[in-house]
């Protein structure tokens, strides 16, 4: 996915703010910041919701989103499907990855004329099975975000992959809430997500800041995902827990520079560090066949000298040769 141990994504979602402009600008801001992709979303409202009254899909009681029937909100959220070849040329142009999250079928078929390189498939997907096995037909990398997921859950997304004949899957480990505690990231998750599926893992965040990621990228994520706006005081749904692009930005350089520091198991070291260790030197002049003494030989640095492991079986000892004080002893 990227030339870098971890692939890093701007989340446009629905911070275009129905305005075509700031969707260009915010992606033109998500390759300044250092981004290896953006990534949309497509769907229309009818993908997911009903435009009536009643409990189900009704006005929203509790959250972000407090008073907002669904179907009110995707329309403003959504993006217009003709701008979307449009971003990708923009995107590509900045060398961006561009991909998108499908929500039914037909946006599928939509993005399967655009090419896009990988899908993603939302938490909230995630026991839309028609909808799984449909990308996963398509062979190409997926990526699945598990927001919303008991293990049973993420077991048989995996599964309907796998049984499409699809096995270049990414889980990310996602906590649905937005914004979201940091309480409830359980970032330990990760490492055995690796070892129970045997996939590759990331983390889409939408905590406020980039301590979650950088976290995650130490703990074995490869992939990172952020909502990303030009200026939260723009407004807009998902605005509230949408990383600025100075954010962003400090994010990309701290997990570039967590890469370089987890770098690999290595207990090598290097000579110019070794020779600052200690060893044997000579403290007082020595002559041939001197009796070597706590007063003649001392344990100090650099490391040119006997290695202090012999130091006291030379002790009391003949010098084999004479030696002059601040000579390493070997």
């Amino acid at each position: 996915m990227s030339k870098n141990n971890t692939f890093i994504i701007g989340e446009l979602s629905a911070n275009h703010n129905n305005d075509f402009d700031i969707a260009v600008r915010t992606i033109e801001a998500i390759a300044e910041a250092g981004a290896d992709a953006v990534k949309i979303q497509t769907y229309k409202p009818e993908s997911m919701t009903l435009n009536i009254d009643n409990k189900y899909f009704g006005p929203r009681t509790e959250g972000l989103w407090k008073g907002r029937k669904p179907y009110e909100l995707f329309m403003e959220a959504g993006m217009n499907y003709d701008w979307q070849p449009k971003l990708q040329k923009v995107a590509k142009d900045l060398g961006l990855t561009f991909f998108s999250s499908p929500f039914d079928l037909p946006g599928v078929d939509f993005l399967e004329d655009l090419n896009v390189p990988m899908y993603k498939i939302a938490s909230l997907e995630i026991t839309h099975i028609p909808l799984i096995e449909y990308v996963a037909s398509k062979g190409k990398p997926i990526i699945l975000s598990t927001g919303a997921a008991k293990l049973s859950d993420i077991e048989l997304a995996i599964e309907t992959c796998r049984n499409a004949g699809n096995n270049d899957i990414t889980i990310l480990k996602c906590t649905a809430e937005y914004p979201a505690p940091f309480e409830e990231a359980n970032l330990k998750t990760i490492p055995n997500l690796i070892d129970t599926f045997g996939v590759k893992v990331g983390v889409s965040d939408h905590t406020m800041g980039s301590t979650v990621p950088i976290v995650a990228v130490a703990l074995g994520a490869t992939v990172v995902e952020k909502h990303f706006i030009l200026d939260r005081s723009m407004g807009g749904p998902d605005s509230a827990f949408s990383m600025e692009p100075d954010e962003f930005k400090f994010m990309v350089d701290s997990i570039r520079e967590a890469e370089k520091a987890i770098g690999t198991i290595n207990y090598n070291v290097p000579q110019k560090r070794a020779l600052k260790r200690r060893s044997i030197f000579v403290s007082e002049e020595i002559k041939e066949g001197d009796i070597l003494t706590e007063n003649n030989i001392k344990v100090l640095r650099p490391g040119n000298g006997m290695h202090p492991i012999h130091y006291k079986n030379l002790l009391g000892s003949k010098a084999i040769k004479g030696f002059k004080k601040g000579e390493p002893y070997i």
